[in-house]
C-alpha cells in the first residue's frame, strides 16, 4: 500500500513536470514531446482508491461508538488541513507580490474565492474552471465531502457504513446528472469519479470479512491495473470514461495490494528490505510531495534557467532532475512540517487518548 501511494505522487509529479519541461523547451529552443506510457494525472484515481479503503479500514475502532463523529472529524481535519492552509497561503502569499504568478489561473483572487478555497467549497473561477485558488486543492474538494458523508454513516456498523457510503455517492452523482442545471457544488461534487472512494471503500470491507488473495490472483490483478492504465492513456475527459479507464484499473492496483496476508518476516528482513523501506517513507510523504511539488518543480525550473544548466541538459535530463529533488524536499516537508502541525492540532482538537489501533489502522491515506 506505501508503495503504492508513493506511484500515485509520483505520477501527479511527472504530469506537472512534463508541463515544466515543456516551459523550459519553449525558453531555451529545444524541442520536447511529453511521454504518455502511463496517464500521469490518474494518480489521483489511485489516491481516491486507497482513500476510501484507509478511511473504513481505519475507522475499525469507531464503528457505532459514542463520539466517533466529531474523533474521526478531529483526526482528518488534523490530517488533511494544516499543511493545504499553509501552502494555499504561500501561493496567495507569492501571487499578491508576484501577480504574474496567478496569470493563466484565473485572475487575481477576490474574498470570496479565497475563503471558498480554505474551506474546501467548490467555485468557479472567473474562466470557468472549478478549482481553488492553489488549484491542486481540488483533489481536497473531493476528500473533504467523502469525509463529511462517511461521518454521518459512523453510527452504523462497518458493513453498514459501507453500505450507507456507496448509496450515498451513488444517489449524489445520479442527482447531479439527471437534473438540467446543477449548482456549482453540486455539479462539481456529482461527478462520478466520487465512486472511486466506494471502491476502496468496498475493498476495505471485503478484507475485514476474511478475503485474501494468493500471490498469482493479486499478481495478475496488479498486472490488469496496469494494463488498463495504460491502454487508457489518452482517455476523453468524459467522467463516466475516467471512471472506468481509471478508476477501475485503479482498484485492481489496491486490491492487489491490500487482500494479501500480512508481508512474510523474510521479506522484512531480506533483500527487498531497503527498497520497501524507501516505499514507506516516500508513501508517508505522499501527501506533502503532492501539495509542494509544484513549487519544487518551478523553483528548480528556473533555477536551470538561470544558471544556464537547462540548454546544456535538454529537456529531458532537465525533467529527471526536477522530479528527483522533490522527493527529498517532500521528505523533509513530512518530517518537519506536516507531522509536527498534525500532532498539534490533533492535540488541541482531540486531546483523548487515541484508541489503540494497529500501525497499518491509522497510516494516513496520503
Amino acid at each position: 500500500m506505501q508503495g503504492l501511494r508513493a506511484l500515485a505522487a509520483l505520477m501527479v509529479v511527472v504530469h506537472h513536470a512534463q508541463n515544466e519541461a515543456a516551459a523550459l523547451a519553449g525558453r531555451t529552443g529545444t524541442d520536447f514531446v511529453a511521454r504518455h506510457g502511463l496517464p500521469w494525472p490518474a494518480g489521483v484515481d489511485i489516491f481516491f482508491v486507497i482513500s476510501g479503503f484507509i478511511i473504513v479500514h481505519a475507522a475499525a475502532p469507531l464503528y457505532g461508538r459514542p463520539g466517533a463523529r466529531s474523533r474521526f472529524a478531529a483526526h482528518r481535519i488534523a490530517r488533511l488541513v494544516p499543511l493545504y492552509w499553509l501552502v494555499t497561503g504561500l501561493y496567495l502569499a507569492l501571487g499578491l507580490a508576484a501577480p504574474a504568478l496567478l496569470s493563466g489561473e484565473g485572475g487575481a483572487p477576490d474574498v470570496a474565492r479565497t475563503l471558498a478555497s480554505f474551506l474546501f467549497w467548490p467555485m468557479a473561477r472567473p474562466d470557468g474552471a472549478v478549482l481553488p485558488l492553489y488549484g491542486l486543492g481540488w483533489t481536497l474538494n473531493y476528500e473533504m465531502a467523502f469525509y463529511a458523508l462517511f461521518a454521518l454513516g459512523l453510527g452504523f456498523s462497518r458493513r453498514g457504513a459501507v453500505a450507507w457510503l456507496a448509496g450515498a455517492l451513488a444517489l449524489l452523482v445520479l442527482v447531479g446528472r439527471l437534473m438540467p442545471a446543477p449548482p456549482v457544488p453540486l455539479a462539481f461534487w456529482s461527478d462520478p469519479i466520487v465512486l472511486e472512494f466506494a471502491l476502496g471503500a468496498g475493498l476495505a470491507l471485503l478484507r475485514a470479512e476474511g478475503l485474501r488473495l494468493v500471490s498469482p490472483v493479486r499478481i495478475a490483478l496488479a498486472a490488469a491495473g496496469l494494463f488498463g492504465l495504460a491502454a487508457n492513456a489518452n482517455l476523453s475527459a468524459e467522467p463516466v470514461a475516467r471512471l472506468l479507464g481509471w478508476g477501475l484499473p485503479a482498484a485492481f492496483l489496491v486490491a492487489a495490494a491490500v487482500l494479501g496476508r500480512d508481508r512474510p518476516e523474510a521479506v522484512r528482513a531480506g533483500i527487498g528490505a531497503w527498497f520497501l523501506g524507501a516505499a514507506e517513507r516516500l508513501g508517508d510523504a505522499s501527501y506533502a510531495l503532492y501539495l509542494i511539488h509544484p513549487f519544487v518543480l518551478r523553483a528548480v525550473r528556473e533555477g536551470l534557467l538561470r544558471t544556464g544548466l537547462a540548454p546544456l541538459l535538454g529537456p529531458w535530463p532537465s525533467l529527471v532532475v526536477m522530479v528527483a529533488l522533490t522527493l527529498p524536499a517532500a521528505l523533509l516537508v513530512h518530517r518537519l512540517v506536516e507531522r509536527p502541525l498534525t500532532r498539534l492540532v490533533r492535540r488541541g482538537l482531540d486531546p483523548a487518548p487515541a484508541v489503540e489501533v494497529s500501525k497499518s489502522a491509522v497510516t494516513p491515506e496520503r
